[in-house]
């Protein structure tokens, strides 16, 4: 193989021209290319002529595109047989942790909601046979399309070599160390992507609850248990967190703000600084969080100021909106009493000699409920919706609970889709169980990420194949598009004890379909 087939300019595939190199790996170098046939920058690796680990590279590639996670880097071609074999990855615009870091450490809940994501992608990789085991400041990225992306999966793994007596145990002992490291500022195994060796002490490094102030208990042991298992038993109670499936449960309890993608249409506003999987971007260059390597707490920052604030907002609005609905009513009836009273004086006025009493205060009709008799059902379970033959699996249900926690900073999201929803499956959405059959007459959506195509469909079985048992058991009450925050009233008032909320189009971010609904609250008698 000569090296010139490998200089900056060359083309792979006659389509992937290598731009510069951006690391090499003992005869593996990753480099910034385009794809000219699609006008869009990637990453590449080439393996230099003799690299005993190209064929395992390349299958732990392909393997990679079929993990069912849009936080997974996306592989797009991958080829051992030609000239120069090859790898074609995403390219993540973005900033990684290490650079979310520089100007301090993070709020214990936006880093638990930022290394809770990375954690689920890589138990979704862990369940396909794959594996990091090189899990670094460098390889969690916030994109700026909003959304978390962990590099590296499988790949890195076969770079390295999968020949590890327990993989699991090292990428647990990585997420460990990603969440020490924006807890704190500094990375416990000594200096790594610019962040500092962490301070040592007789046992090593300091568990982070004594470098910081304002880290709960819970958050610390878990950071302890996964990142310094050697102090569990002396320092911290519990096991160590051995992989991990096991972090994601530990992290389950653990409060966290979760980061959203921004909508387009709200590019030209200052986006929220420190945010976490549900609201605004991370800004590195603006943040300002102050540095709490010297042991002080940190200020919150405005991000988390003005999430508290929507928090905030949203309970006014709903305890006003429910005063209102509430004066409204009386104030209907009183004016309906007044010209029932007044009808009935005119008429006795004509007929003074009628012996029969009207009663004004009878009503010979049964009016419509108004809003100020509506109820909030309780939601008693929820589960990501895709059941059609050409539905591609779970919706990440077991996040669905985060849709109607009463925090519109946290959220469930559907998958994310490489090409618009409706050239794949004719819907995908969240199914609500209210327990029990339900006459509804309203539900109020809070969505993010842009417009989406949505029908609130309401029925009492929840058995669907196709679009023909879909429109039978969950029948559509209404249909439309929503962006933001929406009351929607339906048409008429449907029974049941299932509320799917359907979407049939999803906004696009950075290349990626995706819907998300922050809060959900379905009203009715």
């Amino acid at each position: 193989m000569s090296t010139f087939l490998i200089e900056p300019g060359a083309k792979l595939a006659n389509r992937y021209r290598l731009d510069h190199v951006v690391s090499e790996t003992g005869g593996a170098t990753r480099w910034k290319a385009t794809d000219e046939t699609l006008a869009r920058p990637v990453a590449v690796w080439t393996f230099a002529e003799g690299f005993p680990r190209t064929s395992e590279v390349v299958r732990a590639a392909r393997a990679t595109s079929r993990i069912p996670d849009a936080r997974v880097t996306q592989v797009f071609d991958a080829d051992d047989t030609s000239p120069v074999p090859y790898v074609v990855e995403e390219w993540v615009i973005g900033s990684s942790l290490a650079d979310l870091l520089a100007q301090g450490p993070m709020e214990p809940e936006r880093a638990a909601g930022l290394v809770a994501e990375a954690a689920e992608a890589i138990t979704a990789a862990h369940a396909q046979g794959l594996h990091h085991l090189c899990l670094s400041p460098s390889k969690l990225m916030w994109s700026s399309g909003g959304a978390v992306k962990v590099t590296g999966i499988g790949v890195d793994a076969a770079l390295l070599g999968n020949n590890v007596p327990q993989p699991g145990a090292i990428d647990a002992q990585g997420l460990g160390n990603l969440l020490y490291a924006a807890l704190t500022g500094y990375w416990p195994g000594g200096p790594q992507s610019g962040l500092p060796g962490a301070p040592q002490g007789p046992m090593g490094p300091y568990p982070p609850g004594q470098l910081r102030q304002g880290v709960s208990e819970p958050l610390a042991s878990i950071t302890t248990r996964a990142a310094l298992p050697h102090l569990v038993g002396q320092m911290v109670p519990g096991p160590p967190i051995s992989s991990p499936a096991e972090f994601c449960s530990a992290m389950a309890a653990v409060p966290r703000l979760i980061p959203l993608p921004v909508s387009p249409a709200e590019a030209t506003q200052q986006p929220e600084q420190g945010t976490s999987r549900r609201t605004g971007e991370f800004d590195a260059t603006t943040s300002q969080r102050r540095s709490s390597r010297n042991g002080s707490a940190p200020d919150r920052s405005s991000g988390a100021r003005a999430a508290a604030s929507r928090v905030d907002q949203r309970a006014a609005r709903d305890k006003n909106g429910s005063a209102k609905r509430i004066l409204i009513g009386a104030v209907a009836v009183a004016l309906f009493a007044a010209v029932v009273v007044g009808a009935w004086q005119v008429g006795s006025s004509f007929n003074p000699g009628s012996d029969e009493a009207v009663d004004p205060s009878a009503s010979t009709t049964e009016d419509e409920p108004d809003s100020a008799e509506l109820t909030v059902f309780d939601i008693n379970g929820a589960r990501g919706f895709d059941p059609m033959p050409n539905g591609d699996g779970d919706e990440h249900s077991q996040n669905a609970h985060l849709a109607f926690d009463d925090d519109p900073n946290s959220s469930w999201r559907t998958q994310g889709y490489w090409d618009p929803l409706e050239m794949q499956k004719e819907g995908v959405g969240l199914l609500l169980d209210l327990e029990s059959s339900q006459q509804v007459h309203e539900v109020d959506l809070l969505l993010s990420g842009g417009t989406h195509g949505v029908e609130i469909r309401v029925g009492d079985s929840d058995e669907v194949s196709d679009q023909e048992s879909l429109d039978a058991n969950l029948p559509a009450a209404w249909s439309g598009s929503v962006g933001g925050e929406e009351t929607i009233p339906l048409d008429e008032s449907a029974t049941g004890r299932y509320v799917l909320v359907w979407f049939t189009e999803l906004p696009e971010n950075n290349g990626e379909w995706r819907g998300t609904i922050n809060e959900v609250e379905v009203r009715g008698t």
